[in-house]
Formats: structure tokens, C-alpha cells, sequence
């Protein structure tokens, strides 16, 4: 395959017949990226592809709905670069760019010029980690870390290998979707190197069937031959797959090419995501039909809200009561309670809701 061209203008995105005006200003607002690989899994001619509805503006992004940190994760940096929310986890943000700009993205303020909380110098991030023996996990985020090269990720990996107390070193990314070819030889000798002593998740984002591609199942193998485990997490985005039967496949489809499902997630209330978000109920009821028809390891998945106070699960309602679990809380302490609210089928973020005393 031809070397994967990235595009960082939505104006010079060959596939696209006619760009105006008021997509152009959506772009200045919020980063538009895509790539030549990915684009060449999108049928053009149709409005409504999905892979189309998941990097292509729509002009209703300009709509005032939500705010630019949803979840408020700059109120758990205590370092520039380092985001430290939940006890034994610490997400090390350190690259801001991805293969191409999900528009529903629940971090895009990382691409606005004026954001500064990414650190490519994780230095200060690895010494807040060695002096935290709690934190066992280290994500590497961002933006996507396999957009870094080979030997900036080799660097990071080589650091956190010295700390005793880390274990796991996950990669969120969805370049196993954008551009699967990322994947390469020397990246595989990396993984394989640290899990030698430690472990390696990859924590992958496919929204869609139509992303696992023959090249993407290549690297999928790769990475499991390399020692790695493979998880899968997806948001419910509407025009993308607010199906039942869409999520059923694409949690079948990844179990049968050894991708566990981990999380199924509800749209953030992210600045410009109005037009993509889908209410918590109707949500939960397309999550619920998909479970109900998946096979027994695609049934693995929960439904979750990533809220400032913690993840939450979305665990059942009845006629007049909605219920919730404290999935992963800050203050752990309070894991596994239960909240239930009235319901409210307007509702798309836990503060829409009114709980009742318990």
C-alpha cells in the first residue's frame, strides 16, 4: 500500500467535492485531520456513511451545548501533563495529535493552539508517578501516542520499566482504526521488550464495523503476538452507530479476532458534540439490545459515564426510575453504591438527572 498521506484542511481532502463556507469556519473552531488510508474506507457518495459521520465537520458543531472539559480532568493535574484521578492510575498526556480528529472528541480543546496541557517532556510526569508507589497502571494518551516515533516511545516505556511499582502500560489509541500500518516491526519489538518484565494493553477505539479492516486484523494479531492485550472502547454516537445491531457486530466481530469489549460510553457533553450525542435512555436501550444479542464475551462490555467525580455505570431503569453504579469513583471508597434517579429521557449527562435520597 502506498505511504498514508495525512490532511490537515478539510479543503484539501481530494474526496470531497464541495466544501463551504460555513464548514471551513467549523474547522478554525474545532481541528480537522484525516488520512489517506481511512478515507479510502468511506463511501463518498454517501451522506450518511459512518466512517464519514466520525471525521467530516457538520455545520450544527457550532451549536452552545457543553463545555470544552466536560469531565474538569485539568482539576486532577497536579503536573503539567500528567492527569492523576483514580488511585493506582495515571494518564501521562504526551502527544497532541492523532491520525485523524474524531468530531465527537471529548479532549479536542488539546488541538485549540492556546491549550498547553500536554507535555511532550514527560520527565516531570515519570518523577510524579516514581514518588506515587499507589499507581500501578500508566496510561499513554493524549492525543494518540502511537503518533509518537518508535524511539520517543521507546524512551517512555524504557522510564517507566525502572519503577517498581508500575505494572501496565496502556496505550489509548485508535491508530489500530486511522492507520493500522503504524503498527510496525520495530513498535512490535518495543512491546514485546516490556512485557518481558511488565504488561502492555492496548486500549483501542473502534466505533464502527466497517474500521476493522484485513490491514487493522494484521495488526491486531501482531500486537497479540507481541504479548500485548487488546481492548476495545467505543462512545454511542449518533450517525455512527446508534444501532443495536451495529454495536452487536462490532463487539462479535472483535471478539472473534481476540479484541475484548471493555466500554461502551456515553457522549460526553463536550463543547461542539450536541450533534452527535444520543440521550443516556436511549443510549442505555441501544447498549441493552446489543448485549442481549452479542455472544457470551461480547456481553463483557458496560455502559459508562466518564463523570468529574468518576465513571459511573448505566445499569437499568424501570417505568419511572433510572439506576446507576459507582463504577470507579475518585474517592474510592464509595465504589460499588448505587444512585437512582428519576427518570428524565432528556437527559445526556448524570447532572440532568435528580436522585433520589437513599
Amino acid at each position: 500500500m502506498e505511504k498514508v498521506k495525512y490532511y490537515n484542511s478539510i479543503a484539501k481532502v481530494p474526496d470531497l467535492e464541495r466544501v463551504d463556507d460555513e464548514l471551513i469556519k467549523i474547522e478554525e473552531q474545532y481541528k480537522f485531520r484525516t488520512n489517506s488510508y481511512y478515507n479510502s474506507l468511506i463511501d463518498w457518495s454517501n451522506p450518511n456513511d459512518p466512517l464519514l459521520n466520525i471525521i467530516v465537520p457538520r455545520k450544527e458543531e457550532d451549536m452552545e451545548w457543553g463545555e470544552l472539559d466536560a469531565s474538569n480532568e485539568t482539576m486532577y493535574q497536579p503536573v503539567k501533563g500528567l492527569e492523576h484521578k483514580y488511585s493506582p492510575t495515571a494518564l501521562l498526556l504526551c502527544n497532541d495529535v492523532c491520525g485523524a480528529y474524531c468530531r465527537f472528541c471529548f479532549r479536542k480543546r488539546l488541538f485549540q493552539n492556546e491549550n498547553d496541557e500536554v507535555e511532550r517532556d514527560v520527565s516531570a510526569g515519570v518523577k510524579y508517578i516514581e514518588e506515587h508507589p499507589e499507581i500501578s497502571n500508566v496510561l499513554l494518551t493524549g492525543g494518540d501516542p502511537l503518533m509518537m516515533s518508535n524511539r520517543r516511545v521507546r524512551e517512555i516505556l524504557s522510564d517507566l520499566k525502572q519503577i517498581d511499582s508500575v505494572k501496565i502500560v496502556r496505550f489509548g489509541t485508535k491508530m489500530l482504526a486511522f492507520n493500522p500500518m503504524r503498527v510496525d516491526e520495530e513498535f512490535l519489538a518495543i512491546v514485546k521488550d516490556f512485557n518481558e518484565e511488565k504488561q502492555v494493553f492496548v486500549m483501542v477505539h473502534y466505533n464502527h464495523i466497517n474500521e476493522l479492516t484485513k490491514e487493522s486484523i494484521q495488526a491486531i494479531t501482531a500486537l497479540k503476538e507481541a504479548g500485548a492485550t487488546i481492548l476495545n472502547q467505543t462512545p454511542i454516537i449518533k450517525g455512527v452507530n446508534d444501532d443495536p445491531e451495529m454495536i452487536r457486530e462490532l463487539h462479535d466481530q472483535l471478539t472473534y479476532v481476540g479484541v475484548v469489549p471493555y466500554y461502551v460510553f456515553a457522549c460526553r457533553p463536550t463543547k461542539g458534540n450536541y450533534t452527535y450525542a444520543v440521550p443516556v435512555e436511549q443510549a442505555h436501550d441501544i447498549y441493552t439490545e446489543a448485549i442481549r444479542r452479542s455472544s457470551g464475551i461480547g456481553k463483557n462490555a458496560r455502559f459508562i459515564m466518564s463523570h468529574h467525580s468518576g465513571k459511573c455505570e448505566v445499569v437499568g431503569k424501570t417505568d419511572t426510575t433510572i439506576i446507576f453504579k459507582k463504577h470507579n469513583i475518585v474517592h474510592h471508597e464509595n465504589n460499588g453504591g448505587i444512585m437512582m434517579a428519576e427518570r428524565n429521557p432528556s437527559a445526556y449527562w448524570l447532572d440532568d438527572y435528580t436522585f433520589t435520597p437513599q
